[in-house]
Formats: C-alpha cells, structure tokens, sequence
C-alpha cells in the first residue's frame, strides 16, 4: 500500500525526497520505497520521519479501513 500521507507531509514542507533522507539518515531510495508501499521501515525509522515532517506516526502510518 503506497503511503501517499508520508508523500504529501513531505511535499507540503517543501522537501525533495532526498532533502527527507539527509535529515533522517537513510538513502533517497529507502524514501521513495516508503512512498511506493515497498518497504516497511523500522519503528525507529518512522519516529524519525514523523519527527522531520512535524506529525504523529497515526498521520503518517495508521492505515485507514475505509482506504483500502
């Protein structure tokens, strides 16, 4: 499942992909793979995305049923 919620927080903070990588430690592929719904990420790696983005990990990765 893409995780388009990750995606828009970070565009609407004006980040490229890479600029999300750089503040929390991974590659720009581990970012993109997120997005696309490829890759699940360590707990630490999802406190540290929400932290950069300014939002809880419900914003970020709580999937909605009515979503699906």
């Amino acid at each position: 499942m893409k995780n388009l919620k990750m995606k828009s927080a970070r565009a609407s903070m004006d980040l490229s992909q890479e600029q999300l990588a750089d503040i929390v430690g991974v590659t720009r592929q581990t970012i993109g793979m997120i997005e696309a719904g490829k890759f699940n990420p360590s707990l630490q790696l999802c406190i540290a995305i929400c932290k950069a983005l300014g939002k809880t990990l419900n914003d970020i990765f709580w999937e909605d049923d009515d979503n699906e």
